[in-house]
């Protein structure tokens, strides 16, 4: 299988970069500069490199550098912004603080003929982010981009296939960014698509069936998208030697936790053992508002109720966990012998012991771990599942939680997600939701005054959730659900529509 590395120099789009080069169906992998030596890349047969963007000037000596001798090993090199000045101070050019202001936002680019620009307009739009510029070319290198502001939009070395865009190719405001990904990594790096997920799955299914034969095999389900591919994986794995424990805390939203234990246990026949704690969790929770304070002891309780369990199921060989790409990268780990705190499991206490843990999902980013549900049969609603927050709707109901205030929340929720649905516009935002607000408000039902409370409902749109829009809803939706929240719920006596974007605001409110 062919693959890129994805050479960190503390960017915050290194997981994006790695995206937009899966996406084109090549494996990419990310490493931070300071965790892999010039002998290991040129031991791992990596087709190209990517440096990455980064915060630092180049100039300053604390800044992240690698080896020179990185651009003499023969892979080509696509530096981005940060990676292109560092390419260029590496290879003995210079790099000077912008004259004036720096440049952020959208430019319009001016590319010369070069295959990394092959079927590209000579103008089109990019996104600049940086103080600093090339302003002097090292021996060998050209000129191959400019703006109306940068003369040195992007650079190449063809002799040694070494080329750096100033721009950020990656996010979706360059127009063209694709297509520059594109160039580098077929016509460049001449590599082929073959990073699957039907090979993925086949492969995977294979390999645990062979090393877990004879286990007794357990897994945390949460109901979230990565625990319950993880558990369709290994299912086809090795069968009835899966156990699946779902923990049900009540904080789920409306019939989620029947659903979870229809699908796994009736449509698909999974060991599935339900652990109603409902009582347990919002017992813990009383009188508490502070929202760190909410998602510890859920943290905590759920250690307890999952220790629990798992003694009175007896000898654990193998505990698989629901980890993804982007949760290794920032641990910096792999199949580790240390359990992370991740939601799906919370952070288990070490005297619960496995002979090993399982990842299945580890190479996987989430659209990937979309995919791979897919294929394995999983319903729509499951697997494209929205982002969830760990401690569920704890952190949507505002201040104090109640049974009564989950039970507000879950049907307004529906609600809306029903109008969305109704409306035909679920795959027009990328995460939709009511909140709870801590305040109530003056209303008339029924020519009664009625002091109730207010509904907050959230539409976000996004490439990345690193940073959101609000989504435009049509008004017709927002009355429609509006209405029925405010007629079928009557504790509620106003709704809100949150349009506040990220930053300033977070996606979810605590």
């Amino acid at each position: 299988m062919d693959k890129i590395l994805v050479l960190d120099f503390g960017g915050q789009y290194d997981q994006l970069i790695a995206r937009r080069v899966r996406e084109l169906h090549v494996y990419a992998q990310i490493k931070r500069y300071s965790e892999i030596t010039l002998e290991e890349i040129k031991d791992s047969d990596y087709k190209g490199i990517i440096f990455t963007g980064g915060p630092n000037s180049v100039y300053e000596e604390s800044s992240p550098h690698y080896d020179p001798e990185i651009l003499n090993i023969g892979v080509p090199v696509l530096g981005i912004c940060y990676g292109m000045q560092l390419m260029a101070y590496l290879a003995k050019g210079k790099v000077s603080p912008n004259k004036g202001s720096s440049e952020y936002g959208k430019s319009e680019l001016t590319v010369k003929e070069n295959i990394l620009f092959e079927q590209m307009p000579e103008n089109s739009i990019c996104w600049m982010s940086h103080t600093d510029y090339v302003s002097e070319l090292p021996v060998g290198f050209e000129t191959i981009a400019v703006t109306n502001t940068c003369e040195c939009a992007a650079i190449c070395d063809e002799k040694r296939k070494l080329y750096g865009v100033q721009f950020h190719p990656e996010v979706t405001h360059t127009e063209r960014g694709k297509q520059i990904f594109t160039n580098f990594i077929f016509r460049i790096c001449k590599c082929k698509a073959d990073w699957l997920m039907d090979d993925f799955i086949n492969e995977s299914v294979e390999k645990y069936r062979k090393e877990l034969e004879g286990k007794k095999v357990m897994l945390a389900l949460s109901g979230g998208v990565d625990s319950s591919v993880a558990a369709m994986l290994m299912h086809k794995a090795i069968g009835k030697n899966l156990i699946c424990v779902f923990v049900d805390h009540g904080l789920l939203r409306k019939d989620e936790a029947d659903l979870i234990e229809k699908t796994f246990r009736h449509d698909f026949d999974l060991n599935l053992l339900r652990v109603d704690a409902k009582d347990r969790f919002l017992k813990k929770l009383e009188n508490v508002s502070d929202p760190e304070t909410k998602r510890k002891i859920i943290g905590e309780e759920f250690i307890r109720v999952f220790e629990e369990t798992a003694r009175e199921i007896g000898k654990i060989d193998v505990l698989v966990q629901g980890t993804i790409y982007p949760d290794v990268i920032e641990s910096g780990k792999g199949d580790s012998a240390v359990i992370k705190s991740h939601h799906n499991v919370g952070g288990l206490p070490d005297k619960i012991s496995f002979e090993r843990i399982v990842e299945p999902l580890k190479d996987l980013f989430k659209d990937e771990v979309r995919e791979t549900g897919v294929k394995l049969g999983l319903p729509y609603e499951l697997v494209y599942r929205q982002p969830f927050p760990g401690p569920g709707l704890a952190v949507r109901v505002l201040g104090c939680i109640t049974e009564d205030k989950l039970r507000i929340l879950k049907e307004a929720d529906a609600i809306f997600r029903q109008e969305i649905s109704d409306f035909n516009m679920q795959n027009q935002t990328n995460q939709y939701f009511a909140v709870l607000t801590d305040s109530r408000a003056v209303g008339v039902k029924g020519d009664a005054r009625v002091y109730g409370y207010t509904i907050a409902l959230r539409a976000v749109t996004t490439d990345d959730f690193m940073t959101a829009e609000w989504t435009r809803l049509p008004y017709e939706l927002l009355e429609k659900a509006s209405n029925r929240i405010c007629n079928e719920i009557k504790e509620v006596a106003r709704v809100v529509y949150d349009i506040t974007s990220k930053p300033p605001g977070t996606v979810e409110w605590e």
